[in-house]
């Protein structure tokens, strides 16, 4: 067969695909624009001052963060406008730099508290989180006291100050609260970066927006995410006492779907925009290529083939439409790579044929269909990259915005290597019957003079 015969017969199937996909992505960003007048019931600051203050525990699971906890902690305990909480920090034995910078922190503030796991690290991060948690209880019962909520953190986290006190506030009716998470600004030249920025700001304003509104379940971000204490002992209940699955690459997604599955109310608290100061948890994500493929090809190993290995897609509706979505990138993310690559073939060979006069002789034999197919998956593509730039403009301005198709191109290569690792990672650890490894990520903590570092003066 020829070469150009075998790229049309592949063009078939990859463009149905993109149709498919691009349908789906369509559907999401209508619904947001039909939806987003709905109002959310944001309290005034009079009422957030007299809401009842429940205490609040902070987990942060640690391995080898010496360089920025010490940081963290003192930056987030002066800015936070809350009083009633304690931070738990886990930490393993074999890691005395991370140990040294708690205890120095815990030494300064009677606020931190040293968790030491039981056995040398590292685990996983629920591992991690169940020894905290434990930290926690031991807190309770030397002091005769009881944490309301817990809240989850991490060692490169910029805690919002006002987030604490709308986790507490709307607490009374939710058992699961999250926190937007956003990460700081970068620059045009920071590709790798730059595409954390472009994905999770469509996702904290449209993707998360309408699946809630659409009845779905609230996957955690892992890291602003407050949930209640009830909802927490149901779940050690059914896990022989560990609140957080340790087994799990991404045990933020399974705990957000294990709660909404036991009935569990939750909640997405929106980026409110207009007030000059987003409330979000901000931090910085990897910079680098080969970093970010190892971040990013556990959340595909956690998310979509963990997932799909526990929870199949058998769940009442419409929580199997969620399942497709989160797991699509299993094909998508392997595919983008090549589309990209036979849309340059296609365009250049296009060109060279009007340049020289010659027909171009893969057009000879396709189906009449085809072409029209071809520019219906490149409309999508056009919209859901204007969809995409209209998330990122709103959070990092039109100038940022405007470097949004090339970052998309980057982010495909991107997720295509994570994905190849993850299934690589996964089916090599079922082959050899051994547990998937926590793949962490190395935290950077951003400077005093980084926007946001400081909070916005108070209104109240």
């Amino acid at each position: 067969m020829r070469f150009d015969h075998c790229i049309a017969a592949c063009l078939i199937p990859l463009a149905i695909w993109i149709l498919l996909s691009g349908l789906d992505d369509l559907f999401i960003g209508l619904a947001c624009l039909f939806s987003a007048r709905k109002r959310f019931p944001w309290p005034s600051a009079a009422e957030l001052d007299r809401a009842p203050r429940r205490r609040i525990a902070i987990l942060a699971p640690l391995w080898r963060e010496e360089d920025v906890i010490a940081q963290m902690l003192e930056r987030n305990i002066s800015v936070i406008r809350y009083d009633e909480y304690e931070i738990f920090a886990g930490v393993y034995p074999n890691d005395e730099a991370t140990i040294g910078a708690v205890r120095e922190a815990a030494r300064r503030n009677p606020r931190v508290h040293l968790a030491m796991c039981s056995g040398d690290g590292p685990t996983s991060k629920g591992d991690c989180l169940n020894c905290a948690y434990g930290s926690m209880e031991d807190y309770e019962a030397a002091h005769g006291l009881r944490f309301d909520i817990v809240v989850t953190h991490d060692a490169e986290d910029l805690i919002h100050p006002e987030s604490l006190r709308m986790v507490n506030w709307f607490s009374g009716d939710y058992q699961m609260i999250q926190v937007p998470v956003l990460p700081l600004a970068t620059s045009l030249g920071d590709l790798t970066h730059g595409v954390y920025c472009d994905e999770f700001a469509e996702y904290q304003t449209k993707d998360i927006p309408v699946r809630q509104r659409l009845g779905g379940f609230l996957p955690s971000n892992g890291v602003g995410t407050g949930f209640s204490r009830a909802a927490l002992e149901r779940l050690a209940f059914e896990r022989q006492g560990r609140v957080f699955d340790p087994a799990c690459l991404t045990e933020d997604y399974e705990t957000g779907c294990r709660l909404h599955a036991l009935g569990y109310r939750q909640l997405f608290i929106p980026l409110r925009f207009g007030t000059g100061d987003l409330m979000a948890t901000r931090e910085y994500f990897p910079k680098r290529f080969r970093a970010a493929v190892r971040q990013r090809s556990r959340w595909v190993a956690g998310i979509a083939l963990q997932g799909w290995e526990r929870h199949g897609w058998r769940a009442p509706w419409p929580q199997p439409y969620w399942f497709w979505r989160d797991r699509k990138g299993l094909v998508g993310n392997l595919l983008s790579p090549l589309a990209n690559l036979l849309f340059l073939f296609c365009w250049g060979m296009f060109l060279a044929s009007g340049a020289t006069g010659r027909s171009w002789e893969m057009a000879v034999g396709i189906p009449p269909w085809l072409p029209a197919l071809c520019l219906a998956t490149c409309g999508l593509s056009m919209a859901q990259a204007a969809m995409r730039m209209s998330a990122s403009a709103r959070i990092y301005g039109w100038r940022f915005a405007a470097g949004v198709p090339v970052r998309m191109l980057w982010a495909n290569l991107l997720n295509g290597a994570a994905t190849v690792s993850a299934l690589r990672q996964f089916f090599a650890s079922r082959m050899q019957s051994r547990a998937l490894e926590w793949r962490k990520t190395d935290h950077v903590y951003p400077e005093p003079s980084t926007p946001g570092y400081a909070p916005a003066a108070s209104g109240d």
